[in-house]
Order: C-alpha cells, then sequence, then structure tokens
C-alpha cells in the first residue's frame, strides 16, 4: 500500500522470506492465506517465529505458528485491545495458562523435550515436583499448576547450578549470575573464555544462568569481553571507575596495585557486585588466571541486564537513500529501528516516516554537520544506539567521512570506544541513472561543484581531468543561491571535449514529493535549471539519448565489443 516501508507483488514470496529471516508475522487476513503460503517451509517448531493471524474486524486473533515463543502472549496482547477472546489452542496454556518451555526473558530451559512431558502431565493432575534452588519463580507458582513439595517422579529443578538432566527433570535455569571481568589490553577471546568456562565448571555452576557479562568502562571495546558476551548470548555492561571504587568494602580481594591502574580497587568483583544489585553476595571470589580475572555474583531474584550498568555505544551511520521507502535498504531500517536515538538534518529525519516513530529526534540545520557529528558520538559514547541519517549514501559528500575526521581529530577516548558501524544507501546519482536507463554504463566520476570544503581550482583541475579522459560525469551539488557560476564554468570545461548534444539529465528530489527528470543537452545547461537538491548526470563521447516506443531513456554503451 501506499506508504508503507515495504511493496511487494507476490505475496507468498514476500512472507517466506520475512519467515526464514525470523520475523513475527502478523498477519490481517484469514488464517489459510497464511496456512498455505507457509506450510511447505515449516521444519524446525524450536526455531521458528510467531505467526498469527488477525481477522479484518479484529473479531479473532489466532497464534499459528511458535505458540510458546512468543505467538501466545502477543495474541492476548491483540486480544486485550480488540476485546475479544484470544483463539489460544495449546493445552497447558489453557489449563494453566503457563508455558515451561517459555519462561521469562533470561530464564534458560537445559532441557526443552522434558517440559512436553512435564506439561502433560500437569494437564492431567499427575504429580510434578517443585524444586527450587534459586530465583524467584512467582511466573510458575501463581498459575495454581498443582506441584507437590514431595518428591515425585516429574521434577522441575529451579537451579543456576550446572545439573543432570533427564526426560523426567525439567531443569529451568534462572538469571541469577552476574559475571564480572577483568584482562590486559587485547588478550586473546579464546584465553577469557576458557578461564571463565572452567572457573564456572570448578564451581559447580551453569553458565546458562549467567544473566550479564560485566566489567570496567575501559573494556567496553575489548575484544575478549565483547565475545564473552556474545559466546554466552547475554549482554555486556560496563561501569565506571567511580562506580565501582564505591563496592570496595565488599570485595574480597581490594588490590591497591589495581587502584593505580585503573582507579578503583576491584574490578571482576565490584562489576559482578554492581551488576548483581545491593543484595547480591559473591558466588565466587575473584580467580586469576593467564592476563585475565573473573568473579560471579548472585542475587536473589533475576537479573534484568538492561537495566545495569552501560552497553558498549552504538553508532549507526546511515545512508537512507534518496528518500523513498523502498529505496533504503533492509540493513538501513534495520539499524534505524536498532537504535534509540536519531540525528540528522531534519528533512531526513521527516524522510523516515513512520520507521522514526518512538525514537529520541535530535534535528539540526543544514551547516550544523559538525555538530550532528558530536552530538550522535556524545550519545553512543553514553552507552546509547545512535542512528546518524544521511540522504543518498552516508560514504558520499556526507558524514560517514566527518565522523572519522573528528575522531581522529579530538581522539576522545569514550568516543574511540563507541562501535561504529556505516550502512550504505542508495544514492542520488544511481538513483537517477535508474530512473532514465543507464547513464553511467560505463567508466564515471562524481564531483561536487560547492567550494566550500574544496578550492574552486581544486574542483576546476578535476573537472578537466575527467572532460579529458572522456568520462561520464554526476554533479552533485551544482548550483547555490550563492554560489551560480561554477556550473557554468563545468559545462564549457565538459564542451571542450565532448559535443555540444552529449545528453545530460537533470534529477531533482529524487523519491520525494515533487520529483523531477530533464533530459537536455550539454550546450544548453545552465544554473536556473538546477538547485542544491539536483543531480546532473553528464554523458560521455559515446551516451545516447534514445526513444523506445514512448519513453525517452538515456544509456552509456558498455564499451565492450
Amino acid at each position: 500500500m501506499p506508504g508503507g516501508d515495504e511493496t511487494f507483488t507476490d505475496t507468498v514470496s514476500h512472507l517466506r522470506r520475512l519467515f526464514a529471516e525470523g520475523h513475527v508475522l502478523i498477519g490481517v487476513c484469514a488464517s489459510g492465506i497464511l496456512i498455505r503460503a507457509l506450510g511447505p517451509v515449516l521444519a524446525d517448531k524450536e526455531d521458528e517465529p510467531p505467526v498469527l493471524a488477525v481477522a479484518v474486524d479484529g473479531s479473532a486473533v489466532v497464534p499459528l505458528v511458535g505458540g510458546h515463543h512468543g505467538a501466545n502472549d502477543m495474541a492476548r496482547t491483540l486480544a486485550r485491545l480488540f476485546d475479544v477472546s484470544p483463539a489460544i489452542t495449546t493445552a497447558g496454556d489453557l489449563r494453566w495458562g503457563l508455558a515451561l518451555d517459555e519462561p521469562p526473558a533470561g530464564w534458560r530451559v537445559a532441557n526443552p523435550v522434558a517440559a512436553k512431558t512435564i506439561m502433560a502431565a500437569l494437564v492431567e493432575d499427575k504429580p510434578v515436583a517443585l524444586r527450587v534452588e534459586a530465583g524467584d519463580v512467582g511466573w510458575i507458582t501463581t498459575r495454581g499448576a498443582p506441584f507437590v513439595t514431595t518428591p515425585a517422579v516429574l521434577t522441575v529443578r529451579v537451579t543456576d547450578r550446572a545439573a543432570a538432566i533427564s526426560d523426567q527433570t525439567l531443569v529451568l535455569h534462572p538469571p541469577t549470575l552476574a559475571l564480572g571481568v577483568g584482562c590486559e589490553r587485547g588478550v586473546p577471546p579464546s584465553a577469557l573464555a576458557s578461564h571463565v568456562f572452567l572457573t564456572l565448571a570448578r564451581q559447580g555452576l551453569s553458565p546458562q544462568s549467567v544473566a550479564v557479562v560485566a566489567s570496567l568502562d575501559v573494556k567496553a571495546d575489548e575484544p575478549a569481553v565483547l565475545a564473552l558476551a556474545d559466546t554466552l548470548a547475554v549482554p555486556a555492561r560496563f561501569f565506571s571507575a567511580v562506580e565501582l571504587e564505591a563496592l570496595t568494602p565488599r570485595l574480597s580481594h581490594p588490590s591497591a596495585t589495581v587502584f593505580q591502574a585503573v582507579s578503583c580497587h576491584g574490578v571482576a568483583e565490584a562489576a559482578a557486585l554492581a551488576a548483581a544489585g545491593r543484595d547480591a553476595v559473591l558466588a565466587v571470589e575473584k580467580q586469576r588466571g593467564d592476563r585475565v580475572t573473573c568473579a560471579v555474583a548472585r542475587a536473589s531474584g533475576a537479573i534484568d541486564p538492561l537495566q545495569v550498568g552501560r552497553a558498549q555505544g552504538r553508532l549507526h551511520v546511515v545512508g537512507i537513500g534518496p528518500g523513498a521507502a523502498a529505496w533504503r535498504t533492509p540493513a538501513a531500517s534495520a539499524a534505524i529501528a536498532e537504535s534509540r536515538h536519531v540525528v540528522g538534518y531534519g528533512l531526513y529525519l521527516d524522510l523516515l516516516g513512520c520507521a522514526a516513530h518512538g525514537k529520541v529526534r535530535h534535528d539540526s540545520p543544514l551547516g550544523a554537520e559538525t555538530d550532528r557529528v558530536h552530538t550522535a558520538l556524545d550519545l553512543a559514547a553514553s552507552g546509547e544506539t545512535v542512528a546518524l541519517v544521511c540522504s543518498g549514501d552516508a560514504g558520499f559528500y556526507a558524514l560517514a567521512s566527518l565522523v572519522f575526521e573528528q575522531m581522529a581529530r579530538v581522539d576522545r577516548a569514550d568516543w574511540n570506544r563507541v562501535a561504529v558501524e556505516v550502512t550504505p544507501g542508495v544514492s542520488a546519482m544511481q538513483a537517477a541513472a535508474a530512473r532514465v536507463g543507464a547513464p553511467l554504463g560505463h567508466d564515471f566520476c562524481v564531483l561536487s561543484l560547492s567550494d566550500l570544503l574544496t578550492p574552486w581550482p581544486v574542483i576546476q583541475g578535476r573537472l578537466e581531468a575527467a572532460a579529458a579522459a572522456d568520462f561520464v560525469v554526476a554533479l552533485y551539488n551544482p548550483v547555490s543561491r550563492r554560489r551560480r557560476d561554477q556550473l557554468v564554468r563545468a559545462r564549457d570545461i565538459l564542451l571542450a571535449h565532448r559535443a555540444p548534444d552529449t545528453p545530460v539529465v537533470l534529477a531533482r528530489n529524487l523519491g520525494r514529493i515533487g520529483e523531477h527528470l530533464s533530459f537536455i543537452r550539454l550546450e544548453t545547461l545552465t544554473p536556473d535549471q538546477a538547485d542544491m537538491v539536483t543531480v546532473i548526470l553528464i554523458g560521455n563521447s559515446e551516451s545516447r539519448r534514445v526513444t523506445l516506443g514512448r519513453r525517452e531513456w538515456v544509456y552509456t554503451p558498455r564499451g565492450y565489443g
């Protein structure tokens, strides 16, 4: 539909692609449409995303796939909005509102196969023992399921310790352990991981109950720490030296040597305690390895890792294309969706439309590019995930180069710890070329006529070289209100090397309201035909302007015989 984030014509293929990529699917349509579309690609119920069908009038909400992977909960939420009953059919949910194989966030199921046996027994009112060794099990006990406190053949064991599993014992690991780590700069990730897993094994603790990897903020970009968090599939969170120093009275091994190095008396123990909360106790005191240390703190309840410390900040420098959502790459959309903050020129943020909904917006006027970059880096350095938004491609006359220039020039330690990722976009010249045919079909070059940052003699020299080499030329920033003569000079330089009737394409406001394309001859190119939102494509000696049927096109032959 017009204005949608993505358009498609083959619905079945589109649904199958989204399903294969793991996207939640909510179809406002008949259940049969989704069933027929996805039936051939259903394979592993443990690894499939939720799929729901919602009646067009909101009278029915049906979880079709992934009931115990979020679909049932989503169905309940939607049903409350529509004031209807969700069409949930899984037995455990219907009888007790309980899904032991879908515990709260952070919990891990050691042996999902046993969950089916346990749930079947509960539905049939057979005795199941509940053995709680760690964590808050209110999400289990408040549902009314008939657990017994005496030994039984079937058992649910809740523990943060390593546990043997069987078909008759369901082992649930609550997120009660915070893993604090320290290491020397540049230590191999394998060294830290080996030390941690060996320590957990010796202490009889389950890695599946580790809720967070915590350390000092100067380690926010340490590959070994980040790799360990990835291996454990938990967030990495970081604390300042001041925050860790406040925990010195609770440390078992405060170190003056550590204080001299990083301004706090301990890293591993203090980080573990800071992440686990005020009531936490050290389950494992600091364990030293070769250039690495670790410690474990145990919390009385579940640890929410997103509420402790700070993440490594992430800065996505995103090119969103000319403006139309259809020309925005999936990677760009994903980067924006992941970000809490969006920073950019107001017009570009407006072009995001619904993709910017719910984001903290930081807009600034033209000419404030350096301030914009500083804002984005400051936010990311505080642990936020930020999208610095550019039109076209972020690396073409946009902010990607300015980000690295400012990072190199200012050389701030907290900026340098930020994870920076540049996401490419469709450039204006690519969009213009696609609209009119294939004018960039052979060698081409790109030049900006703005002399605000590049002296005109340099621009002129490059124009003369491009003209002499017979490149197709794309011109950015051709005309501004105060700068009118550079385009005339560029035209004359090119006319000295190619014919007056060389095809020229003027593309204005590509992908936006007011888009306009025109074809002219090089000899007729004047400043009043362009502005700062116009990109100009100028053919070479081989470029052709042709009429095919009722359409006019420009192309440049590939040049091969």
